[in-house]
């Protein structure tokens, strides 16, 4: 089980979640501790920019959408130039819509 097990059951019900995940990766968009709001991926396409609650390889990730093949791929990376792989629409659960302090 990772960190957003929960999380993820909640946005596939529906619901919105708010979280305050912990880590440096995101640094310069979303800050360890932050207080993040993820809304459900619905039918929304993911974009290139987008914020994303997600799993890559298994992993889990509120990372960056980087790139899209125009297929249903997409790759998910930080925001420190790391990136952690490609995954599927299917393994795209939420969008973040709010980042506050």
């Amino acid at each position: 089980m990772g960190w957003a097990t929960k999380y993820i059951e909640e946005l596939r019900l529906g619901k919105t979640i708010v979280i305050r995940p912990r880590g440096r990766s995101m640094e310069g968009l979303i800050s360890s501790g932050s207080l993040v709001t993820v809304e459900p991926r619905g039918i929304r396409i993911p974009q290139k920019g987008d914020i994303v609650l997600c799993k890559v390889a298994g992993q889990q990730y509120l990372h960056i959408v980087k790139d899209a093949d125009g297929q249903g791929s997409y790759l998910i990376g930080n925001n420190r130039g790391g990136m952690n792989g490609w995954t599927s629409l299917n393994e795209i659960f939420g969008f973040c819509v709010d980042i506050a302090a």
